[in-house]
């Protein structure tokens, strides 16, 4: 999954909750993926963070509802 695009409630909402949370566990290791990355000194984009964490939210709201 490509972090660098904004996940849509829309698309999210024509999901089954099984592909929903799929994709929340896809979000939460690349999450992870990008801290470890910064604790090693990698070079991160700063935006990636926020941009990860509002789609976990995008993912979490659409799963509650269903």
């Amino acid at each position: 999954m490509s972090n660098e695009n904004k996940l849509k409630a829309k698309d999210l909402q024509a999901k089954s909750p099984e592909e929903l949370t799929e994709t929340l566990h896809e979000l939460r290791k690349e999450q992870f993926n990008l801290r470890m990355g910064q604790g090693s000194g990698q070079q991160v984009k700063p935006h990636l963070f926020k941009l990860v964490r509002r789609n976990i939210a995008r993912v979490k709201t659409v799963l509650s509802s269903k």
